[in-house]
C-alpha cells in the first residue's frame, strides 16, 4: 500500500528553547489556557494540514480532527520506541478507507485514523490527550498514538510528528468525515524540576483548603480521597425519577457531526428509579448514570475523572473525562453541573446501590486563568447539566 507515501505530513520546523521563547509563556507552570494555545499555533508548535478553526478552541484544550483517510486494524497497537505508525500500519495491511464523503465506522473495529494537527514541542511542554465528552457518551473508545511510542495519550516534551487517534465505536456504528472531531489535547508546561514528574494531581490537602477557603468545588461537604470522590445518583431525590440510560443493542448509524438529529428511543432505553435505589450492572451492557454531586470547577483548575479503584467492585467508569475551567462555574453561585458517566460492567453482574463511590475527580493547576471559561465559548454544550445524552440526541419529553 506504500502508506508512508501516501500519508505525507507538512514540514514541521524546529523551533529554538531560547530565552525570549520561554518569556512568551511567562512564569507559571502547569496547564496551558486557551491563550497559551493560541500562541503555540503562532509559533508552529501546532500546525495542521489545514485552518485551525476557532470552534476547536477550548477554555484549556484543542479539538482535534480526522484526516482524510482510516485504517481498518485488526487489532489495538502501540508502535514502540524503535517504529512509526505508519510502519506498523504497513506492516500489518491494513485495509484503507476514505473519510472525504464521509464512512461508517462499524461497532466493534478497530481503526486508525492519521489527524489534521501536528506536534513540534519545546522539551518544556508535554501533551495529554482524552475522548471529547461527546465520544465518550457514544460509547466510541478513542486513544492518541503517536510515533515511537510506549504509551497511549502521552505526548512526550520535545516530540515533533504527526498524531494518529485509535477509533473503535463500541455501542454504535458511526459515520465520520473528514475533519470530525473525537478527541481532545491539552498541553502541559513544565519547570527544570518537572521534566521527569508523572503526577501533577493537587493533594487532598489543598482540595480541602480550596473548598473551604476560596471556591466550593461541590455542592455540600467535600469527600477526598486522591482526588475528589464522586458517588453515583440512583434515587428519585437525587436526579428524579429516570436515573440513567442503557444503549440498545441493534440501532441505525450514529453521525457524529448532526446535533439534536436523533431520537432517545431509537438508541437507548431509559432506566427509572427503582423502590431500592439500586441498579444491576449486566455485563457488556453500556450506560449513562450521573453523579449525586454538582462540581464546579474554578477558573484557575482543571480536572480529569478517573476511574476507582477496580478492587471496589465489578464496573469502571469507561472513559476519562476532562473537565475545562468553568464547567458548572458561576462566580459566587452554588454548584450547577452534575458529572455524566460512562458506565460498563466486567464480567459478572454488579449491584450499584444509591451513593455508592462510583470515580473521583483529580485537579491540576492552570499556568494562567483561561481568557474564555466552559460555559461562555459556543461549543460549551454540557454546562449547567444534570442526567444528559450526548450532544445528538433531542432532549427527551
Amino acid at each position: 500500500m506504500a502508506l508512508a507515501k501516501r500519508a505525507q505530513h507538512p514540514k514541521l520546523f524546529s523551533l529554538p528553547e531560547s530565552p525570549a521563547a520561554e518569556a512568551e509563556f511567562g512564569a507559571s507552570f502547569g496547564l496551558l489556557a486557551r491563550q497559551k494555545i493560541e500562541l503555540m499555533m503562532r509559533r508552529d508548535m501546532i500546525v495542521a494540514t489545514e485552518k485551525i478553526e476557532p470552534a476547536q478552541l477550548q477554555p484549556a484544550s484543542l479539538d482535534l480532527r480526522l484526516g482524510a483517510r482510516a485504517y481498518r486494524v485488526r487489532a489495538s497497537f502501540l508502535p514502540g520506541a524503535a517504529r512509526t505508525v505508519l510502519e506498523q500500519l504497513e506492516a500489518l495491511k491494513s485495509a484503507e478507507i476514505s473519510l472525504d464523503d464521509g464512512a461508517v465506522l462499524e461497532r466493534g473495529c478497530v481503526y486508525v485514523v492519521p489527524l489534521m494537527e501536528h506536534l513540534n514541542l519545546q522539551n518544556s511542554i508535554s501533551a495529554v490527550a482524552n475522548p471529547k465528552s461527546s465520544t465518550g457518551r457514544l460509547d466510541i473508545f478513542t486513544r492518541l498514538i503517536t510515533d515511537r511510542s510506549e504509551i497511549f495519550d502521552h505526548v512526550a516534551g520535545g516530540y515533533e510528528g504527526p498524531l494518529y487517534a485509535e477509533v473503535s465505536p463500541r455501542s454504535f456504528s458511526v459515520r465520520v468525515r473528514k475533519g470530525s472531531k473525537l478527541n481532545q489535547i491539552r498541553f502541559r508546561r513544565r519547570n527544570s524540576q518537572q521534566l521527569k514528574q508523572t503526577d501533577f494531581n493537587l493533594s487532598d490537602r489543598v482540595l480541602r483548603d480550596w473548598h473551604q477557603n476560596k471556591c466550593k468545588l461541590v455542592d455540600g461537604d467535600v469527600n477526598v480521597r486522591n482526588g475528589l470522590v464522586l458517588r453515583v445518583a440512583l434515587s428519585q431525590t437525587s436526579v428524579g425519577a429516570r436515573i440513567g440510560y442503557r444503549a440498545q443493542k441493534h440501532t441505525d448509524v450514529i453521525d457524529v457531526d448532526r446535533v439534536a438529529a436523533y431520537e432517545m428511543r431509537d438508541f437507548w432505553d431509559p432506566i427509572m428509579a427503582g423502590p431500592d435505589n439500586r441498579l444491576i450492572l449486566d455485563p457488556g451492557e453500556f450506560y449513562i448514570l450521573a453523579s449525586r454531586e454538582k462540581v464546579r470547577i474554578p477558573p484557575q483548575l482543571a480536572a480529569e475523572m478517573a476511574p476507582i479503584d477496580p478492587a471496589m467492585g465489578e464496573f469502571r467508569v469507561h472513559y476519562a473525562g476532562f473537565f475545562d475551567p468553568g464547567f458548572g462555574y458561576t462566580p459566587g453561585g452554588a454548584p450547577g453541573s452534575r458529572a455524566v458517566l460512562e458506565v460498563r460492567s466486567h464480567e459478572v453482574p454488579f449491584i450499584l446501590e444509591d451513593g455508592q463511590i462510583i470515580g473521583r475527580l483529580s485537579y491540576e493547576k492552570m499556568a494562567d486563568e483561561p481568557e474564555i471559561l466552559y460555559g461562555r465559548t459556543t461549543v460549551s454544550n454540557y454546562q449547567g447539566q444534570g442526567l444528559k445524552l450526548s450532544k445528538h440526541f433531542r432532549a427527551p419529553v
